[in-house]
């Protein structure tokens, strides 16, 4: 047997899911990045595009909820913090929005 597969045996399938969930959070995460780097790129200044914090809050969700299965403290405080931030943000965005829509005849 290799490495992989007797991990995967003895691992439970509650487990392996919460990996997954984990690694799939991360990935979201660490996309806001990319997206933030090519806005940047396309207009040569630093900018923070929408879907940069729609990445955050969704990314910021799943790991928040992958720190409490693990029951790590210092991981729940800083991705619930980062949440409220994330949040914060999408409310001005979507105000913003709603705001130009009254504006227009």
């Amino acid at each position: 047997m290799t490495l992989f597969t007797e991990w995967f045996a003895r691992t439970g399938w509650a487990e392996i899911a919460w990996l997954t969930v984990g690694f799939l959070a991360q990935a979201l995460f660490s996309a806001r990045f990319l997206v933030q780097w090519i806005a940047s790129e396309r207009v040569r200044k630093s900018i923070v595009p929408e879907a940069f914090w729609y990445f955050s809050a969704s990314g910021g969700a799943m790991l928040l909820a992958y720190a409490i299965w693990r029951q790590d403290p210092v991981f729940i405080l800083g991705q619930a913090f980062g949440l409220v931030v994330y949040a914060r943000n999408i409310y001005f965005i979507w105000s913003e929005r709603q705001a130009e829509n009254r504006a227009e005849p």
